[in-house]
């Protein structure tokens, strides 16, 4: 997502973080505040999805790696 459009995201969510919390702010803070909380979570999702796509990334390796081992002891097994 660009800039722009994580400034879009910021102020829509801030203006719906303050409905939902009914918190009364002013309208300069509650874009401040969404901008700022888009870019956290931006950050945090990034870092997310990394550390789900590195632990993924294991499992299938270890998952591929047990088929070539079981495959490995099956030949072997036949000699």
């Amino acid at each position: 997502m660009g800039i722009i459009g994580l400034l879009i995201v910021g102020i829509a969510a801030g203006f719906l973080a303050t409905r939902l919390m009914r918190v009364e702010m002013g309208v300069v803070p509650t874009i401040l505040i969404g901008i700022a909380g888009a870019l956290i979570g931006a950050v945090v999702i990034r870092m997310v999805l990394m550390i789900t796509g590195l632990l993924g990334g294991l499992i299938g390796a270890v998952l591929g790696t047990m088929l070539l081992v079981y495959l490995w002891k099956l030949v072997g097994e036949r000699r």
